[in-house]
């Protein structure tokens, strides 16, 4: 059965997902970087983004890994896709992740903009999506088949998707920084009172990892 599930999202120790002041020079906002060394020194983080051997092995990339494991399409906010707002202004912007971004499956954008589906070397097409979240997950999950939809973020999207009572887990990473402002993934989301509860908590020396999961959703 196909499980929607938030994979290796960052928050800060005052539960910001991103830094203020977001821009093509600063992607995660100022002092965002800060949040992911956890995750970028990884065996696996650097074969999905640099194609390139070595990288640490232990606590970290084991959750990277099973951020990927099973996964068949993913859903991400706009900005996830790039710092353009509002209509696109060309079609020159391919996104963040270079030639070959680390998805390898169908990823679905949303936004308020229609654009063309943009196919990507090793296995990434961006599917643009204005009919909101709940047309996105249709697609998504039948792009999936068998295997899980992974909701990548920002904090915006993952809000959106979590009031609406979709997601059935997610793994969290808390690095050890504190920064002041930004985006916070919980304003305004109640979490035990839509039915989560944390079934795994663990601490690497980069990041402690917490899995929330909802009441009743298969593990």
């Amino acid at each position: 059965m196909t499980r929607v599930r938030v994979e290796g999202f960052t928050l800060s120790l005052d539960g910001y997902a991103a830094g203020p002041d977001q821009d093509l020079q600063h992607p995660l906002g100022k002092g965002g970087t800060d949040l992911h060394p956890w995750l970028i020194g990884t065996r696996t983080f650097q074969r999905m983004l640099f194609r390139a051997d070595g990288g640490s092995t232990g606590i970290d990339d084991d959750f990277a890994q099973r951020g990927f494991d099973n996964v068949g399409a993913w859903i991400l906010g706009r900005n996830m896709f790039g710092p353009v707002r509002g209509p696109w202004p060309d079609l020159s912007w391919q996104g963040w992740w270079g030639d070959t971004p680390p998805y390898h499956v169908p990823t679905f954008i949303l936004t308020h903009h229609a654009r063309p589906s943009l196919e990507m070397a090793g296995g990434t097409t961006f599917h643009f999506v204005t009919g909101g979240i709940h047309e996105a997950l249709e697609r998504a999950r039948e792009a999936a088949g068998d295997k899980d939809v992974r909701i990548g973020g920002g904090a915006s999207t993952i809000q959106q998707y979590l009031r609406a009572g979709l997601i059935d887990e997610l793994h969290l990473a808390f690095s050890p920084v504190l920064l002041g402002s930004g985006e916070r993934l919980f304003d305004g989301v109640d979490m035990r009172a839509l039915g989560y509860e944390c079934v795994e908590r663990v601490a690497s020396e980069k990041a402690t990892h917490v899995v929330l999961r909802r009441v009743g959703a298969t593990a």
